[in-house]
């Protein structure tokens, strides 16, 4: 395995100053797009929909199971975690291939 380097974080204030910048948008534009956005994927996550976006991926609310964890500490006392519901994310095709770093072939 190759040696890791140092990972950053884009927040969204991050993501809106670059893409403001490439296509020459006020950033309150871009903010309000952005904002609208993820409200809307957060309404219909809620609602119990599934969002899909080709070659990125799918968002799905599924349902996590109760489960019995262990305290490290005290490995004889059972914790019981309750279920709950979460949301899924499983990356398209596209998007795989790019984290995998395999772009060689050409149907993407």
């Amino acid at each position: 395995m190759s040696t890791m380097t140092k990972k950053t974080t884009i927040t969204k204030k991050k993501l809106i100053n670059s893409i403001s910048q490439e296509k020459g948008i006020h950033p309150n534009d871009v903010r309000s797009v952005i904002q609208a956005f993820l409200d809307k994927m957060t309404d219909s996550l809620s609602d119990g929909n599934r969002l899909e976006f080709r070659d990125f991926g799918v968002f799905e609310v599924v349902e996590r199971k109760q489960k019995i964890g262990r305290n490290p500490k005290n490995a004889s006392v059972p914790i019981i975690i309750p279920a709950r519901m979460a949301v899924k994310f499983t990356p398209g095709k596209k998007m795989r291939r790019l984290i995998e770093g395999d772009m060689s072939t050409t149907d993407v």
